[in-house]
């Protein structure tokens, strides 16, 4: 072991993945059914959220990068979920809107979703949840402040 690193089970990288991990097994087992990655489900929470928007400030909010946003969009535009649109001042740029069929595959989750919540909060407890929450801006560039 070298004596400039930590070891690795306080490793906050290899941390982060494992709690990850623990983290998304309820949200992959509830998607289970939908037919919709975790990815597609970030992209329309976030569209459920806060509405209609263009592609790269939805890549921001989903935690996307772009091109990976670009066939998540399409998908779930094949799935009927979600509508996509030029601008029409600036043709380059897609504009995503969520379709009532995507709206509904989330609020048919919505109480699910928010079980989920709720375990972690029990586990954690309200005050440590909302910590934690806390502390991981700090480590985001992109957090919106």
């Amino acid at each position: 072991m070298s004596k400039n690193l930590p070891s690795t089970a306080r490793s906050l990288p290899i941390a982060l993945i494992r709690a990850r991990e623990g983290v998304m097994a309820p949200i992959r087992d509830m998607l289970s059914e939908t037919g919709i990655t975790e990815q597609q489900w970030r992209v329309l929470r976030v569209l459920a959220e806060y509405g209609v928007m263009d592609t790269k400030t939805l890549a921001d909010r989903s935690s996307l990068l772009f091109p990976s946003l670009t066939r998540i969009a399409a998908t779930l535009r094949d799935k009927g979920f979600v509508t996509q649109t030029r601008d029409d001042k600036d043709r380059r740029r897609q504009i995503i809107e969520i379709t009532a069929d995507g709206q509904r595959l989330i609020d048919d989750r919505t109480a699910h979703a928010a079980q989920i919540v709720e375990g972690f909060k029990s586990t954690l407890g309200e005050e440590n949840y909302e910590t934690l929450l806390d502390l991981l801006t700090l480590l985001d560039p992109g957090a919106q402040k």
